[in-house]
């Protein structure tokens, strides 16, 4: 008796687990929230490194329109990194719809070249994923 209780249970378990698996919300790239798209580039951009390491970025999209894009946690020597941010690269794309993002010539900043190329190309693979899965 014990034994077909706890296989009952334990196959309630199962099916428990799988549907809440089911729900997720897929890979965890991108969320949409009142016709808001975040797209988190930390999984899609693993082999794209800075300086440092990977330079990961929050995406932002509403109305096929760039709103924001927005550093990451990451390992980027500070001083540099915050010479990209200062010199206004993380802006370049706001504005911009995703096309017109995608299409755009952005200058990296000198001397945080490794940082630009990095977020360049993270913000590229972020609204091609955001093309792809919208």
């Amino acid at each position: 008796m014990k034994r077909a209780v706890h296989s009952m249970l334990s196959g309630a378990l199962v099916v428990v687990a799988v549907a809440l698996i089911g729900c997720a919300s897929g890979d965890g790239v991108m969320s949409k929230k009142k016709g808001v798209y975040t797209i988190n580039t930390t999984t899609l951009s693993q082999e794209v490194k800075g300086y440092n390491g990977p330079t990961p970025l929050l995406i932002t999209v509403q109305k096929d329109k760039v709103t924001k894009v927005e550093a990451l946690e990451n390992s980027e020597t500070p001083g540099f990194f915050k010479r990209m941010k200062d010199g206004g690269l993380l802006e370049q794309w706001n504005g911009k719809t995703v096309d017109e993002a995608l299409a755009a010539q952005v200058d990296v900043v000198a001397g945080a070249t490794y940082s630009s190329n990095a977020v360049i190309e993270n913000v590229r693979l972020g609204l091609n994923y955001y093309k792809e899965h919208k």
